[in-house]
């Protein structure tokens, strides 16, 4: 497993088909269902399949995606966090989602802080998107504390409802 980013808390690394039994309860938290959406992975096959078939093509297609935030102190899968080229989007975006029980501890903003940094100094983006459910005031305030603004409301391609759309430029 190859370590991306290190935080002084947190460890993110890539994602394998080994972590399928915490993709399946991550993309099953309600939270992760109400704000993210709904991914239909609902047994370890699904969970393994969306590994492979999204992430680990994403590192193979882009060279960066959604990375495991693990905690130091002894390597706990608590989230996710990473950079991501979505479809509808003409910049790369940033996302996050943290189980349930580690919301509150500073850890979303963190992962995201590092992964901004990565992606500005090691990618050279010149410029990071982040998008939200309207109604998602915990993503608000990350996406806001890690130097992204407030640009617009937008639909994605295939979606039907309204989204905000937040920007950092270089």
């Amino acid at each position: 497993m190859t370590t991306i980013l290190e935080t002084e808390r947190l460890f993110l690394r890539e994602l394998t088909v080994e972590d399928a039994d915490f993709i399946l309860q991550l993309l099953n938290e309600p939270e992760y269902i109400i704000f993210i959406g709904d991914r239909g992975v609902r047994t370890h096959k699904d969970a393994r399949n969306y590994i492979q078939e999204t992430i680990i093509a994403s590192y193979e297609k882009n060279g960066f995606g959604l990375y495991l935030v693990e905690l130091k102190e002894d390597a706990t899968p608590i989230g996710c966090c990473g950079l991501i080229n979505r479809d509808g989007l003409p910049d790369i975006d940033i996302g996050y989602a943290f189980l349930a029980e580690f919301h509150n501890f500073g850890f979303a903003t963190e992962s995201a802080e590092a992964v901004m940094a990565f992606g500005k100094n090691n990618i050279g983006l010149k410029r990071i998107v982040g998008i939200t459910a309207v109604d998602n005031q915990k993503s608000i305030k990350i996406l806001e504390k890690v130097g992204l603004r407030f640009e617009k409301r937008i639909t994605l391609p295939g979606d039907h409802e309204e989204i905000l759309l937040f920007g950092w430029d270089a």
